[in-house]
């Protein structure tokens, strides 16, 4: 039996989520040093800007992203994980695809993300769904770590 892949829309105070951005702060704090992280502040109230998703595999919470928006042609995409146990099943492109759907819908023109030298594997990702490299912008633009890249959203066929 094929394993059932449902990905929601959830608010920014969704317990699910912040449990599973926890580890993903975990796994870039493993990775980068803490003034390299760049960690949410759910109490922000721009946070409420940002639309987030969910990915349920067969239930069981498997990933989660969202997308906020920069300006009136650019939203963002953020907070990008899948947990190790579910990676390398179609889980990331199909939240991708959803995130920027919801961003074609909204009007955005371009959607960027910021990731690390080392996250190989979400590189490779990125570049996979059409993302191509960008200078850093925003708050990364002085972070020697990031890694910046920008997707034109062309209107879905």
């Amino acid at each position: 039996m094929e394993a059932l892949l449902e990905i929601k829309q959830v608010s920014h105070t969704d317990a699910v989520l912040h449990g599973l951005i926890a580890r993903l702060d975990e796994d870039l704090l493993s990775r980068y040093s803490s003034d390299q992280v760049h960690v949410i502040d759910f109490n922000d109230p721009d946070v409420a800007q940002a639309t987030f998703v969910v990915a349920y595999m067969d239930g069981t919470p498997a990933g989660c992203g969202a997308v906020r928006p920069l300006d009136a042609e650019c939203t963002e995409l953020k907070r990008f994980y899948v947990d190790p146990a579910y990676r390398n099943r179609g889980i990331a492109s199909r939240m991708i695809g959803t995130l920027e759907d919801h961003a074609r819908r909204g009007g955005f023109r371009f959607i960027r993300l910021e990731t690390g030298w080392e996250q190989p594997e979400a590189i490779a990702l990125y570049i996979k769904c059409g993302y191509k490299h960008i200078d850093r912008f925003g708050e990364y633009v002085d972070c020697p770590s990031s890694v910046c890249m920008e997707k034109e959203l062309l209107p879905a066929p």
